[in-house]
C-alpha cells in the first residue's frame, strides 16, 4: 500500500508513469503522495506479474518492484529479508501502520515484535525458543524467509512450518494481522473466503499490547478474548483497548497508605525491578512498598523451589489471566480501596454475576387514551418542528463561524511562535514569484520545490508541502528546527506561508541543485568531492554537538545535500528531523515510524535499538562511499535493495589489496579519470568505513569525523 499512513483521496487520484522513469501516485489536488524516486534514460514499463509482483523496469533491468516494499503481507516466493519487514494495520478498518512487526532481529532470528508508543517487546517465539536449543540458528547471515504455493515456509534461522492444507497448489498469503498474530491464509479458486491454515500464536492473550497497560487479557468460551482493567484502574480510551487503563487514584510513596490486592492466576510479563528468590510474601510486599516505582509484584514458584520468588514491577503490561498459571499478582492500591473492593481480593475469577434462571416478565398494564383533535395536534407539531430547525440552523452556523475563527487564530499563533524572525509571505505573493508554480526544481515525499523570484529580485527556492500527506508535521518540524540553526553548511530559510490549507517554505536558492543530480556529471572533480564530504560533516557536527538542542537529521542522503554556486554543501530538508534534550538517548518507540530513506538507514531502525546521533553518522558514511565510487547504495542487486552490498564491496577490495595502492582504481568513480589524491582518498575511505560499522558504538561522532578530515586537509 503506497504511503499507508497518509493515504490518498478515493476520487480523482491517479497513478502515473513519467517519461523520466518515475512512478508517482498523485492525490486529488495533484500533490505527490508517493513516488518510487527512480530515473531512467531508456524507456520504462510497469508490469504486474502472475506471482503478484508489480515491477517497474527498463531495458537494463528492474528499477523498482513491490516485492521489495511489503506492507503487512507476503505472497508465495516473495522474500522477507534483513531490509524488509511486515507491519500490521492499526485496526480492522484503519490501514495505517500498526504496532506489530515481523522482522529479523540483531541475532538473525525471525520474530514478531510489539513496537508500541511506549513499550517494545518480542512475543514470538518465546525467549527460550530463540536459541539453538529451541531450534533456531543465529550463525546464518542471509536473513531471508519465504514460502511456496504448496504451503511450506522456510527461514534462514532454521524455522519452518507447513500449512494445514499443505500440498495443494492454491492461492496463499502470509499476513501480520491488526491483532498482532501472523497467519497463513489459503483460498481455493471457487471459494470467496480465505481460510487460516497456520498461525503463530494459538492464544491471543499471549500477544503483547493487545489490552494495553494496567489491564489483563483472559479467554471467555462465549465471547472469546476479553480485556479487563486491573482493580483501581479505568479504561483510558473506550474505542481502543491498546491504550490500556489509567489509575483512578493518586498513590503516594507513603508506605502507610498503600496496600495490595491479590489477583489469582494473573501473570504480568516483563518490566521487573528485580528478582528476589525464596522470599516470604510479607518480605515481597515490603520490597515493593519501599519503591515508589513499584506498581505491584508477581509472586510465583520457579521450577521446584519450595518458597516462591518475588518480581516487583515498574510497569504492568502484557497481563493475562490463565487458570493453569500457578502464580498470583499483587497490585498496589490505596488501603482505603481495599475495604470497598473485598470481592476482588480473592481474584478476578471469583467475581461473578448471580443471574436468575427465570426470565423477567413485563408488567401487563393498559392505559386509556384521551381523544384529541388531530388537525390541531398536527399544526402544533409542525410549528414546533419548523421553529426547532431554524434554531438549530442558527446555532450550527454560529458555532461553525466561531470555531473557524478560533482554529484560524490558534493555528496562526502556533506558527508565529515557532517562526519568530522569519518573514510571513502571502500565498498570492509566492504564486506570482513562481509564475503559478511553473518551474519545478525538486520533489520529495512531503512536497515539491519550485524556483521563484521575489519582489526584490532575489531568487529563492519555494517548497510547497502536501498537508494531506505528512506536510503539516513536516512544516512544523522544518520551521521550528531551522529557526534554531545558523551554520554555513546548513540551508537558510527566509520565510514561510500559512494561509488556509497552503503551507510553503522559502529557502536559499542553490544554483547547482542537489548532490544527487551532480554525481553523474563531470563537474564534480576530486577537490569538490572532498570539500562536499568535509562541509557535510561540519553541518552534521553542528546539529549534534553545537546546538542548544540535540538535533537528529534522520534522512542524510545526496538528495538532501544542496550545492551553491561554488559547490559548497548545505544540508537541507529537516522534515523528518527530531529535536531532543542534549544527552538524551532516544528510544525507538519515541518515533511514530521509522525515518529515513532505504539504502541510507542505519541498522538500529530495523532491529529496534535505541536511536542516537550515530544513525546520521551511518548515513553520512554511505554518502561518502557514494561520493568516492559514484555508485548508488539503492541499486538493484539480486532482487533486493541492499546498501550493505556497497559497503562490503569496498571493504573487501580494501582488505584484499593488503596495502597496495592499485585497489583504488577498482572502486574510484570512472568520471574522475584517475585524477585524485591517493593519500586523501585512502583516509576518506577509512573514515567512511568506520562510519558504516554495524555496531553503532564503533562509529565515530561527526565532530571526530570533522577533526580527521581537517587534519587531513591541513597536512596535505
Amino acid at each position: 500500500m503506497a504511503n499507508r499512513d497518509f493515504s490518498v483521496n478515493g476520487k480523482r487520484s491517479k497513478l502515473s508513469l513519467l517519461e523520466t522513469g518515475d512512478l508517482i501516485l498523485s492525490d486529488a489536488g495533484q500533490s505527490i503522495a508517493w513516488s518510487t524516486d527512480t530515473f531512467s534514460l531508456s524507456s520504462t514499463e510497469l508490469r504486474l506479474y502472475d506471482n503478484g509482483n508489480l515491477v517497474l523496469q527498463n531495458t537494463e533491468g528492474v528499477l523498482w518492484q513491490s516485492f521489495d516494499s511489503p506492507t503487512d503481507t507476503l505472497l508465495p516466493s516473495q522474500p522477507l529479508t534483513r531490509n524488509t519487514q511486515l507491519v500490521s494495520s492499526r485496526s480492522r478498518a484503519n490501514f495505517s501502520s500498526g504496532y506489530y512487526k515481523m522482522i529479523f532481529d540483531s541475532y538473525k532470528i525471525l520474530i514478531l515484535l510489539y513496537d508500541g508508543p511506549k513499550l517494545s517487546s518480542v512475543y514470538w517465539p518465546y525467549a527460550w525458543l530463540r536459541s539453538f536449543e529451541g531450534g533456531r540458528v543465529r550463525s546464518n547471515n542471509s536473513r531471508t524467509a519465504s514460502f511456496d504455493s504448496l504451503g511450506r515456509f522456510t527461514s534462514s534461522d532454521n524455522f519452518s512450518f507447513i500449512s494445514a492444507d499443505y500440498g495443494v497448489r492454491i492461492q496463499r498469503r502470509l499476513t501480520v494481522d491488526y491483532d498482532g498474530n501472523a497467519r497463513l491464509y489459503s483460498r481455493k479458486e471457487d471459494s470467496p473466503t480465505w481460510v487460516v491454515s497456520w498461525q503463530a500464536k494459538s492464544q491471543l492473550c499471549e500477544i503483547h499490547g493487545i489490552c494495553g497497560q494496567n489491564s489483563t487479557c483472559s479467554y471467555d468460551p462465549v465471547s472469546g478474548n476479553k480485556c479487563s482493567c486491573l482493580p483501581g484502574y479505568k479504561r483510558r480510551n473506550t474505542a481502543d483497548w491498546s491504550d490500556g487503563c489509567e489509575p483512578e487514584y493518586n498513590l503516594s510513596c507513603d508506605n502507610e497508605t498503600a496496600g495490595f490486592m491479590k489477583l489469582r492466576h494473573v501473570e504480568i510479563y516483563h518490566n521487573d525491578l528485580g528478582s528476589f528468590p525464596n522470599v516470604s510474601l510479607e518480605m515481597c510486599k515490603k520490597i515493593c512498598l519501599q519503591s515508589c516505582n513499584c506498581k505491584g509484584f508477581q509472586y510465583r514458584h520457579i521450577e521446584n523451589s519450595i518458597t516462591p520468588s518475588c518480581y516487583p514491577k515498574s510497569i504492568m503490561a502484557n497481563g493475562q489471566r490463565t487458570p493453569s498459571f500457578s502464580g498470583d499478582f499483587y497490585v498496589k492500591v490505596p488501603k482505603s480501596s481495599l475495604f470497598s473492593n473485598m470481592e476482588v481480593v480473592s481474584g478476578i475469577s471469583d467475581f461473578k454475576l448471580n443471574c436468575s434462571i427465570e426470565p423477567v416478565k413485563p408488567l401487563n398494564r393498559v392505559y386509556s387514551e384521551e381523544r384529541e383533535n388531530g388537525t390541531l395536534k398536527f399544526m402544533l407539531w409542525f410549528a414546533c418542528g419548523l421553529g426547532g430547525i431554524e434554531i438549530i440552523g442558527i446555532f450550527l452556523v454560529t458555532c461553525f463561524l466561531m470555531k473557524s475563527q478560533k482554529d484560524s487564530n490558534k493555528a496562526t499563533q502556533n506558527y508565529h511562535s515557532i517562526a519568530a524572525g522569519f518573514k510571513r509571505f502571502t500565498y498570492s505573493e509566492l504564486k506570482r514569484a513562481t509564475r503559478n508554480f511553473s518551474e519545478e526544481i525538486g520533489r520529495g515525499g512531503g512536497g515539491v520545490v519550485y524556483k521563484g523570484t521575489l519582489w526584490n529580485g532575489q531568487v529563492a527556492a519555494i517548497k510547497r508541502l502536501d498537508i494531506t500527506n505528512q506536510g503539516e508535521a513536516e512544516f512544523l518540524a522544518e520551521v521550528s528546527i531551522i529557526g534554531r540553526l545558523n551554520h554555513m553548511n546548513l540551508i537558510g530559510m527566509w520565510g514561510y506561508c500559512v494561509e488556509g490549507k497552503h503551507r510553503l517554505l522559502v529557502y536559499d536558492y542553490m544554483e547547482n541543485g542537489s548532490l544527487a543530480k551532480n554525481l553523474s556529471l563531470k563537474a564534480l572533480d576530486w577537490k569538490k568531492r572532498f570539500d562536499i564530504a568535509l562541509g557535510t560533516a561540519r553541518g552534521l557536527a553542528y546539529l549534534h554537538d553545537e546546538c542548544c538542542e540535540w538535533i537528529l537529521h534522520c534522512d542524510v542522503k545526496p538528495h538532501n545535500i544542496l550545492l551553491d554556486s561554488n559547490y559548497q554543501p548545505k544540508v537541507a530538508d529537516f522534515g523528518l528531523s527530531k529535536l531532543q534534550d542534549r544527552g538524551e538517548v532516544v528510544n525507538h518507540s519515541n518515533f511514530s515510524k521509522i525515518r529515513g530513506t532505504r539504502g541510507y538507514m542505519a541498522p538500529e531502525w530495523v532491529i529496534n535499538l535505541p536511536i542516537t546521533s550515530k544513525v546520521d553518522v551511518y548515513s553520512y558514511g554511505i554518502v561518502v562511499l557514494e561520493l568516492v565510487t559514484g555508485k548508488s547504495p539503492v541499486m538493484e542487486v539480486s532482487g533486493q535493495i541492499d546498501n550493505k552490498r556497497l559497503v562490503a564491496s569496498v571493504r573487501e577490495k580494501k582488505n584484499r589489496a593488503d596495502g597496495k595502492a592499485s585497489w583504488f582504481e577498482e572502486i574510484i568513480d570512472p568520471l574522475l579519470k584517475g585524477e585524485y589524491d591517493e593519500v586523501k582518498m585512502e583516509i576518506l575511505v577509512q573514515v567512511a568505513l568506520q562510519c558504516v560499522e554495524e555496531d553503532r558504538d564503533a562509529r565515530p561522532t561527526m565532530s571526530r569525523v570533522v577533526e580527521m578530515l581537517l587534519r587531513l586537509e591541513n597536512d596535505y
